[in-house]
């Protein structure tokens, strides 16, 4: 069994190291200092588990585990707040509150073991859970080649679906993410963004004004000079959200 260890901290690096040092199938193929390196180790090496601390610099772990297609399966190692620890316990093979004993690294990895077939699906839902956070929810990281770039939500114009993507549009240019406009929709309702069609979701500070398209249709000019379709589902609402 192939492992990587990602943590900013030495000696939480050294102290999971020590602790594997008693199975003998499990082999640690690398270790990383942040979510950069994470994310070409586990390109690289595809390994069966990751342990992962979730506060790091740079991109944190969560954010990470955004970027890969297929995320591995994951062994939190963190000391990190409540809406984590939530979206943990009921989605999570394990998380180990730092600091943790031998035994209890020992339990994570039999729990690992006895639930190797489930838990590749679990590292999604542990996603789409840490979503709501507020610390998930002022930036959004994407792929740009083979580049990171981190969007300031501020910075986002508007979001069109794309197949199983999302191609968020800023003043810089699109990038897709792999996620559902749904996704979007939730996380981003604390801002002023609102699905005005169900191939749209747009900054509403940029709207400078909605003309009618046809009988039941309109269209929202942004002072971008982007024109996006309202559904007639979702015309009152939006004039609810802008007050008018």
């Amino acid at each position: 069994m192939n492992v990587i260890i990602i943590d900013d901290e030495p000696l939480a690096r050294s102290i999971v190291k020590e602790y594997l040092r008693s199975y003998n199938d499990i082999t640690i193929v690398a270790e990383c200092n942040d979510g950069f390196e994470g994310l070409k180790a586990i390109n690289q090496y595809e390994p069966d588990l990751i342990f992962l601390d979730i506060q790091m610099p740079k991109i944190n772990g969560f954010e990470m585990l955004e970027l890969i297609e297929n995320p591995p399966v994951v062994i939190f190692t963190t000391a990190f707040d409540e809406y984590a620890i939530k979206a943990f316990e009921s989605n999570a093979v394990d998380y180990l509150l730092k600091p943790f004993s031998k035994e209890r690294f020992d339990k994570a990895i039999q729990k690992y073991i006895q639930q190797k077939k489930t838990a590749p699906g679990k590292t999604e839902a542990i996603l789409e859970s840490a979503a709501q956070s507020p610390i998930q929810q002022n930036r959004v990281v994407v792929k740009d080649g083979s580049k990171i770039k981190i969007i300031p939500i501020s910075q986002i114009q508007y979001l069109e679906a794309a197949d199983d993507y999302v191609k968020i549009f800023t003043a810089e240019g699109s990038f897709l993410k792999k996620k559902t406009m749904n996704y979007f929709e939730q996380s981003l309702q604390l801002y002023q963004f609102a699905r005005i069609h169900r191939s749209y979701i747009v900054n509403t500070q940029l709207i400078t004004r909605i003309d009618q398209y046809e009988k039941d249709s309109h269209l929202v000019l942004l002072n971008t000079g982007a024109k996006l379709p309202v559904s007639k589902a979702s015309y009152a609402k939006l004039k609810e959200v802008l007050g008018i």
